[in-house]
């Protein structure tokens, strides 16, 4: 019985979606909503098709084309498999490599793409357990596959899933391998006649399970970045870490014993995969205080001075300090570092393991460091000093994996790559960002600092003290409405007499660049360097008195999030002072540009 709404925007795909479902709970959703004629519902999973954008998708979990069910599952794994078989010749024995986080369906969405790829003569190598994000992307270049898939929606709500897709160099896809997998989606939305049927995984013998040899090689490869393992093995620094109720435990744990470091105490209410994730509101640890109450709990209950936290699928990773000041049973008194604090730690850290390890002390002009866009510039700053080159990528490890690609094909070393929403990758082992490995060399960093009777934090400030200031304010407020959302920064590019604005509140402007438009003032000819795309918003304004400050959506939540940063001479020694200029810019920033009032947006919680 095919349903008519009188509407032609609807007919078509609901009719589709009741011909094509096999999915009896979201067939029954469609079919409920359709017999009660509820179209103002029916409009909002099907007026949008789900889009195949940032290395895949990412979407609320539920019935329709504008969620992530089966059904669209099968419809992107159809038009991957033809784009992948068409674009690398030797895909089919080269293999496919499929994971799968502890997320509602998951697993199931994950058998699902992995049926349609046996089907089509593809060798698989399925991790038939929970896995870590990046253990997908390691195997990819290790195994040298032609694709891989993650079956995972990061750190984001319960309620959401994703799918998120590699390419045989081991990084994100990015243009036009993107363009080209939606365009055979496109094409081949009609599920083919054995796309629902899962039976083949149970007699294939294209069908590889990689569990046990990937963890050994990568805890083998994890090793090359130790390089302190006796002061590890003896050192009494304790540590609490939490999975955020994701897979990372049993990886960390590992990662810990690959460095001889003592196991760390897990937080007991968080260690268990659990797609409820029970006991925070976000399952996000670059939430700061409200999402490690627990750990820094278990961390007081146990004398631990450090806290390690991954997100659900252990690809980022968050670190606290306990500060000696007042009581123990004062939570405040943690220093929950920031992302940026975070990333100049660690590239500290790497140029002096590189050192170490190489026994050199002049610079190296082929060793790179990368940082994203809107991250921290103290890469920068390290690197004037000690003779290394930075480079700076849009924002995403799309760009910074396949760069680093680039430059390891060129001969060149990339040590570190970092963005400032705690995404780290240390080395290549792995072309993306890796929660699992600088679990372990935070930890041995912190155990060594130790040794110095230097905390992390005495170190942070050692590392401004050399190299200059950097200190950041980031943060975001919440829109789900686009036509808001283009009206906030079109405001901004019609601020001052049809153009962008000269100031803001009493800080002057001396640089404009517009990653939508590719506009970039900074350039002879206004046109941007880096690259453009109309589809999202990303303005960075450069301030007189050295402050830089970008405002971007977010290509996988509903956010309006904004990046400030300001650099100070390591002569200057007026923190307090520094800090405040910055605070007062993102008044003025937030009250002149973002207009929360005027367009009732909600601050982050």
């Amino acid at each position: 019985m095919a349903f008519d709404f009188g509407d032609t925007v609807l007919n078509e795909p609901v009719n589709l979606w009741l011909q094509w479902d096999k999915n009896e709970n979201t067939r029954k959703t469609i079919s409920d909503l359709a017999g009660c004629k509820n179209t103002d519902e029916l409009h909002k999973l099907f007026d949008k098709r789900i889009a195949f954008g940032t290395a895949g998708l990412r979407a609320a979990m539920g019935a329709g084309f504008a969620r992530m069910n089966d059904l669209t599952i099968i419809q992107t794994t159809q038009g991957l498999v033809k784009h992948a078989i068409e674009a690398v010749p030797d895909c089919k024995s080269r293999g496919v490599v499929v994971g799968f986080d502890s997320r509602h369906n998951s697993s199931r969405f994950a058998e699902l793409t992995v049926s349609i790829l046996l089907r089509e003569g593809v060798k698989v190598y399925y991790f038939s357990s929970i896995v870590p994000t990046p253990y997908v992307p390691y195997t990819v270049k290790k195994y040298q596959c032609a694709a891989g898939i993650m079956i995972t929606a990061s750190h984001n709500p319960k309620e959401d899933n994703g799918y998120k897709v590699y390419w045989q160099n081991g990084a994100q896809i990015t243009s036009p391998t993107d363009k080209n997998i939606a365009n055979l989606i496109e094409l081949n939305l009609e599920p083919w006649s054995s796309s629902w049927d899962t039976s083949i995984m149970s007699t294939s013998s294209l069908l590889e399970c990689p569990l046990d040899d990937i963890n050994n090689l990568y805890m083998k490869d994890v090793q090359q970045y130790c390089i302190y393992r006796d002061i590890n093995k003896s050192s009494q620094v304790k540590f609490t870490y939490t999975p955020m109720h994701g897979v990372g435990l049993q990886y960390a744990q590992r990662a810990f014993k690959a460095f001889d470091l003592s196991p760390f105490i897990a937080v007991p209410q968080q260690s268990e995969p659990d797609p409820e994730f029970p006991t925070v509101k976000f399952p996000n640890p670059e939430e700061g205080k409200s999402a490690l109450h627990l750990a820094m709990q278990t961390a007081r209950d146990n004398d631990c001075k450090i806290i390690l936290a991954n997100d659900p699928d252990a690809d980022r990773i968050a670190m606290a300090e306990w500060e000696p000041k007042g009581t123990v049973k004062q939570t405040e008194m943690w220093k929950v570092f920031t992302g940026n604090e975070t990333g100049a730690l660690l590239g500290w850290w790497a140029f002096h393991c590189y050192k170490q390890k190489n026994n050199r002390s002049e610079s190296d002009k082929s060793v790179y460091m990368l940082a994203s866009t809107v991250s921290s510039k103290i890469l920068r700053s390290i690197g004037n000093k000690e003779g290394f080159k930075f480079e700076e990528t849009l924002t995403g490890f799309k760009w910074m994996g396949n760069r680093s690609y680039q430059l390891q094909e060129e001969g060149h070393t990339v040590l570190f790559a970092f963005e400032e929403a705690i995404g780290f990758m240390f080395g290549s082992n792995v072309l993306d960002k890796d929660g699992i490995s600088a679990c372990a060399i935070l930890a041995e960093m912190a155990c060594y600092l130790a040794t110095k009777g230097v905390t992390m934090k005495d170190k942070l400030y050692e590392i401004y003290k050399e190299y200059g200031f950097h200190y950041s304010i980031n943060s975001y407020y919440i829109c789900h409405h686009q036509p808001t959302i283009q009206k906030i920064f079109q405001g901004m590019r019609t601020y001052e007499n049809g153009g962008y604005p000269s100031t803001c509140g009493k800080y002057k402007i001396t640089g404009i660049r517009d990653l939508t438009t590719g506009y970039d003032s900074h350039q002879p000819d206004n046109k941007a360097i880096l690259p453009t795309s109309k589809s999202s918003q990303m303005i960075t304004f450069t301030f007189a008195n050295g402050a830089v400050a970008t405002l971007r959506t977010s290509g996988t939540e509903p956010k309006i999030k904004y990046y400030t940063e300001i650099c100070a001479d390591p002569s200057l020694s007026d923190y307090d002072a520094i800090k405040e200029d910055l605070r007062q810019l993102v008044k003025d920033l937030i009250t002149n540009f973002l207009k929360p009032d005027e367009y009732k947006l909600q601050s982050k919680i």
